[in-house]
């Protein structure tokens, strides 16, 4: 509930300082002046509807979802000794975590990797790849599993959900305010919308989105260091920079649907301004802030 009040907090807050910034700016005033008739309070709600509301209910599908995405089978009753390994495991760092035990599940992958999802840390999802079983040392996969626990702990699946509420809330009402405006200060529309507000809408919120993406990947990056200090913490610090250097080692990209990269383990690699839009940082850094934690 606590989370849930955070989300509808955040929704009116959103829509508070967004009031705010455009009265101070004297928006209404220089679109009045303008004869540009533009609800800004109205817009400010319908923006907020769709981008926290559309935020929100991905997060609500998010297990059902990620396990159609990849085939992830929950592990129900043990077929073998690796299963019956990782649903011990993933109890035993639950229970030091304080969570509630996660759903367990195994997704058919060539890639080392592994995600966590779900609505809150008590209805939780953690999937590893077939690749990572047959991959890695029972130590590495342990950590991987505490990286992925903490994750759930951390509540990072709604975090992202809330930052992504906000910007998608920006997105959705500063395009509409530029297409209305070229619309009707440009092209002189007197009724209704003309071309010329769909076409600059949609361009808008396309510049706009490009841009959203670099905020939310910058606070899916920092959240990785917290969930490898995690890791460290519930399975062993050596054990942690042991994974994060068998990913270095194998230099292979992320194979997980768009919807699901800034979840998993490993998150690839960019170079130049990709940089800015990567989910996770770079291995090397991760293995860096592990090591200063002496």
């Amino acid at each position: 509930m606590k989370r849930i009040a955070l989300f509808l907090a955040t929704n009116i807050a959103v829509l508070i300082i967004l009031s705010i910034v455009l009265s101070i700016l004297g928006v209404d005033s220089l679109l009045q002046e303008n004869n540009v008739d533009l609800d800004l309070q109205a817009l400010l709600i319908f923006s907020a509807v769709f981008g926290m509301g559309g935020s929100f209910i991905s997060l609500a599908m998010s297990k059902w979802s990620a396990k159609r995405m990849t085939g992830a089978q929950v592990i129900e009753h043990p077929q073998n000794k690796t299963q019956q390994w990782l649903l011990t495991t993933v109890k035993q760092q639950a229970e030091q975590a304080g969570i509630a035990m996660p759903e367990v599940a195994i997704y058919n992958s060539p890639d080392i990797n592994a995600f966590a999802t779900g609505m809150s840390r008590n209805k939780a999802l953690v999937a590893v790849t077939t690749g990572l079983i047959s991959n890695m040392k029972m130590d590495e996969a342990e950590a991987v599993l505490g990286h992925e626990i903490s994750h759930v702990a951390n509540g990072d699946m709604i975090t992202l959900a809330l930052i992504q509420g906000v910007v998608n809330t920006f997105v959705i009402f500063f395009s509409r305010v530029v297409g209305h405006v070229v619309d009707r200060v440009v092209f002189k529309t007197e009724r209704g919308y003309g071309p010329a507000y769909y076409i600059t809408s949609i361009l808008a919120q396309i510049v706009f989105g490009i841009l959203a993406s670099a905020i939310v990947m910058y606070f899916s990056r920092l959240r990785e260091f917290r969930a490898d200090a995690g890791g460290a913490s519930l399975a062993g610090r050596d054990k942690m920079i042991a994974a994060l250097r068998r990913l270095q080692s194998i230099h292979e990209p992320s194979h997980l649907p768009d919807q699901l990269v800034a979840f998993g383990i490993n998150g690839g690699l960019a170079e130049g301004m990709r940089k800015l839009f990567m989910s996770h940082p770079p291995l090397s850094q991760r293995i860096a802030a592990l090591q200063a934690k002496s």
